[in-house]
């Protein structure tokens, strides 16, 4: 069936056209046109009559096969056969399985890296909280000095956060925000995402769009919502999707895509019940004759057209005035046109915005089975105008139209290695082991001695038993014996240069495959050198991964949209689903908390980042980092457990320098405080040596003044005790002297005088007594 390109209808028509039954056809005659019409007519192997379609379909049916070590051997015959003729030939055919390792190693590492989803509040509610966030957590910083005055003289704490978690700088604060601070309405929306992700079994289509990007160098999932199911994420087979031309490697210019799936007719009735026996009939006859010669389908199926066509629409409202000077809203359609003659009562209001269309048809027919403005469409808060289609597409290595893989950059090295594996085969099959020339006239000439000749048998047993043979450098007649070594060896080794020539080829095909794609010996650690160090052998590894860094990125930006329309569903969800409940309870089990924030969340607009998690490599340079920081004591234990927690290795690097800041500052801070307490206790030391020199010296003026004291009332006593006496010893002498004048004066005996003079001896004797006292 050869049919002309057919072009697709208008944009440039009222929207109530583009509603109809008839320009929906004409969208989906113009797909099918563009995909499975006969621009020429020779046809291609395996899929007849060649169209866009069938040759991607063809080109990464292919590539998948070269991917498993399945690719067809028909070349390989061709290559060795004469004239088609390989009854000369006894071959393993089977295709060497080199290029499935190389798409299992990367595949496989890029499975078990790790994400995390993260959700930003950037509708206006949730930009203030952080704002104000930001501007309390400034106030306190700038007034630090200030709060902490207040509260040191009147007891009182103006801080509006947490002291102890207040950052010191500007520089701690952006950490802070990006480390620390999230809201509740976030952590809503992340959980939300993350049950719908496990619901759907998202790691499954991963892995399998991962394989695709790698194999054929597309990947695409769909997002589905029903009111029965909820929210979906599916896998879609590039091989089946339709797209309008792009250049871009993540197909956002793209004005229609679709989806061809092949489906028994009972299913077909059971999505369409409407259709009736004739319609089915038809269906099942027209489709048949025309797709077979492009999809291969089995028998009582039928391929369909699931495709999203983009437009725009124009929003029209008829702004009426009321007879109280209000405005009233009425909603139009595109050709309202307020009357001349109203005296401007009435006027129009007006926007243009994406809209689209969803479509079915069965290939092969002009049966449209669905043409209807897609309900429900996601759509941007921030960005009403602009609308996201279900598919998700990504292709990293597209140019003109043309995609490019990591599997197709490798299939003639491969077809290489094949051959020279069949090669080998050949040479092996051709040689043959060395032999040993036997010379029967020699073996005539020599007798045993035991009368018995030397023949041949007896011959070879010693020669292959002990290597030694028997000889006779003369015949009988005494002439030289040409046959004296009746044995020798034959060597066949020509055999062996060739296998080894084709070994050499072997690796050198397998080193060009390991050049294109990057995917070195240390990346596998299939040949690790021994002499080289390990940070060789680890540079080497971060190299391929670097090599093939765009095939991550690619899944990433999958898995990122992905999610994105799982935010922009959650509110269909929860507005519209009998799911909700189920979905509520479902978030609810991982935190209670956020039960309450989910009956707003519908009314939020979220921007979704992903996040890798480190690799082992940067998780090992990481923990280095931390290590060195910890045995110089730049950081402490509690710093160290609080950076390992950190998902983002660039955020880790960024906490480690504020933290060793913070930790010499710390220090510093403890150092002068340590040299002001001794000095202070050096000053308390000489202070209190001072007082104890002064209390020793007034101790000792004191003691001195109280010898003095005891000397001076010694003295005075002594002084006293001495005038006292004198006193005493005058009145003596005086009592004498009157009674000496008294006994003189009489006149008595003369042994009155011999008794008086000898009392005058004894107070002599007194008087020098006195003076020795």
């Amino acid at each position: 069936m050869t049919e002309s390109v057919i072009n697709f209808p208008s944009q440039a028509v009222s929207d109530l056209e583009k509603m109809t039954q008839d320009y929906g056809l004409k969208v989906a005659r113009a797909i099918q046109s563009e995909w499975f019409g006969g621009k020429t007519s020779h046809y291609k192997e395996g899929y007849g009559q060649r169209s866009r379609y069938g040759d991607s379909m063809n080109n990464f049916h292919n590539l998948r096969l070269y991917a498993r070590g399945e690719q067809s051997i028909e070349k390989y015959k061709n290559e060795l056969s004469i004239n088609g003729d390989l009854s000369y030939l006894n071959l393993d055919w089977k295709p060497v399985p080199i290029i499935p390792k190389f798409v299992d190693i990367v595949v496989n590492g890029m499975s078990q890296r790790n994400y995390e989803i993260n959700a930003f509040s950037q509708d206006p509610s949730g930009v203030s909280k952080r704002t104000e966030y930001m501007e309390s957590i400034l106030k306190d910083i700038r007034s630090k000095q200030y709060n902490d005055a207040v509260q040191a003289g009147f007891g009182i704490d103006i801080y509006q956060n947490k002291k102890e978690t207040l950052p010191d700088n500007e520089e701690e604060l952006a950490l802070h925000m990006q480390l620390n601070y999230k809201q509740a309405i976030e952590i809503a929306e992340e959980q939300a995402i993350n049950v719908l992700m496990e619901g759907c079994d998202y790691d499954l289509v991963k892995r399998r769009a991962l394989y695709d990007l790698v194999t054929i160098g597309i990947a695409a999932t769909k997002t589905n919502f029903n009111y029965s199911d909820g929210v979906k994420v599916e896998y879609v087979d590039p091989s089946n999707l339709v797209y309008s031309y792009s250049d871009s490697p993540y197909f956002e210019d793209i004005y229609y895509v679709g989806e061809v799936k092949t489906m028994p007719i009972n299913e077909l009735v059971k999505e369409f019940p409407e259709l009736t026996e004739s319609e089915i009939e038809d269906i099942a006859k027209n489709s048949t004759s025309y797709v077979d010669s492009v999809i291969k389908q089995r028998y009582n199926e039928v391929s369909v057209l699931y495709f999203n066509f983009k437009t725009h629409a124009n929003d029209v409202y008829k702004v009426k005035k009321t007879g109280t000077g209000a405005d009233k809203v009425i909603k139009k359609d595109d050709t309202f046109n307020p009357p001349e003659n109203m005296d401007g009562d009435f006027s129009r209001l007006d926007r243009v915005v994406e809209v689209m269309y969803e479509g079915v048809l069965i290939l092969g027919t002009d049966k449209l089975l669905k043409w209807d403005m897609a309900s429900n469409m996601m759509r941007s808060k921030s960005d009403f105008g602009k609308v996201k289609m279900n598919y998700n597409i990504v292709a990293p290595r597209i140019y003109d139209g043309r995609i490019q893989s990591l599997v197709g950059r490798i299939t003639g090295f491969a077809d290489m290695i094949q051959l020279t594996h069949l090669k080998m085969q050949q040479v092996l099959n051709r040689m043959v082991p060395d032999g040993v020339y036997l010379d029967a006239d020699g073996l005539a000439e020599i007798d045993l001695g035991n009368g018995t000749n030397y023949n041949p048998q007896e011959a070879l047993n010693m020669f292959f038993q002990t290597g030694s043979v028997i000889g006779r450098s003369f015949t009988s007649d005494g002439n030289p014996n040409p046959g004296k070594v009746p044995i020798q060896q034959i060597q066949n080794g020509s055999g062996s240069n060739k296998l080894q020539t084709l070994i050499t080829t072997y690796n050198y095909y397998l080193q060009m495959i390991r050049d294109v794609t990057g995917l070195n010996e240390a990346r596998d650690g299939s040949l690790p050198d021994k002499n080289a160090l390990v940070g060789v052998q680890k540079l080497a590894a971060a190299n391929s991964n670097t090599a093939t860094r765009h095939i991550l990125q690619s899944m990433l930006y999958l898995t990122a949209e992905a999610a994105e329309c799982l935010s922009l569903r959650i509110s269909d969800i929860i507005e519209y689903s009998p799911t909700k409940e189920a979905f509520i309870r479902a978030i609810g089990a991982h935190n209670v908390a956020t039960l309450e924030e989910l009956k707003e969340l519908h009314l939020h607009d979220f921007g979704i980042f992903i996040e890798l998690k480190p690799d082992e490599e940067e998780k090992a340079i990481l923990e280095n980092n931390i290590q060195v920081a910890l045995s110089q004591g730049l950081i402490d234990l509690d710093d160290a457990i609080d950076l390992r927690d950190i998902r983002s290795i660039k955020l880790a690097n960024q906490l480690l320098k504020v933290k060793k800041r913070k930790k010499i500052e710390r220090d510093q801070r403890i150092q002068q405080q340590n040299i002001q307490a001794q000095s202070q206790a050096n000053a308390q030391a000489q202070q209190v040596a001072a007082q104890a020199e002064v209390q020793k010296n007034q101790a000792k003026a004191q003691s001195d003044a109280q010898l003095e004291q005891a000397k001076s009332q010694f003295k005075a006593q002594y002084l006293s005790l001495e005038v006292e006496a004198k006193k005493e010893l005058m009145q003596l002498e005086f009592d004498l002297n009157s009674k000496l004048e008294s006994m003189r004066s009489q006149t008595k005996q003369g042994e009155s005088v011999k008794k008086f003079e000898s009392s005058g001896n004894d107070i002599v004797t007194g008087e020098a007594g006195l003076d020795k006292f």
